[in-house]
């Protein structure tokens, strides 16, 4: 407990810290965690690169006529990778609290025609969740989900 109030004080010196928490579903403690994780976010030009550090980044292989299946490519930050699915997890578990963007494309992706797994769901929502922090931090704007693409 002392510990966690200590990461979120630091945390909350830092001048972004209201851009990522204001999105719903993230609170302080996850918000300090994820500052935590990932370091300064304005270090990342673009949100590929962010992705790319976390290791969600697609690796595609290809010789020939030979198609492999995609898959995320691991290199990155095995903790931020977790920590973001524990994320996206509690937004998609709190998602009758508030309306969040991430959750609307989670329940896109698993009733399109050609439904998508669970886990892929979930990396996809991590991209766009890994998307929106890295505009909402870049352009220093509070989340509005009437803005959000959805």
């Amino acid at each position: 407990k002392q510990l966690d109030d200590a990461m979120i004080q630091l945390a909350q010196q830092l001048d972004y810290f209201e851009n990522i928490h204001s999105i719903p579903g993230i609170g302080k403690l996850s918000t300090a965690m994820i500052i935590g994780e990932i370091g300064d976010i304005k270090r990342f030009k673009s949100n590929k690169q962010l992705n790319a550090f976390v290791g969600i980044d697609i690796k595609r292989y290809q010789s020939g006529h030979t198609h492999c299946r995609d898959t995320i490519n691991k290199r990155g930050n095995k903790k931020a990778r977790k920590l973001l699915f524990w994320v996206i997890m509690n937004i998609i578990r709190g998602q009758h609290h508030y309306d969040n963007h991430v959750v609307d494309y989670y329940y896109k992706l698993r009733k399109q025609p050609n439904e998508k797994p669970h886990k892929t769901a979930i990396i996809a929502c991590i991209n766009r969740l890994l998307k929106t922090i890295h505009y909402l931090v870049m352009n220093h704007k509070l989340y509005d989900y009437q803005m959000s693409p959805h």
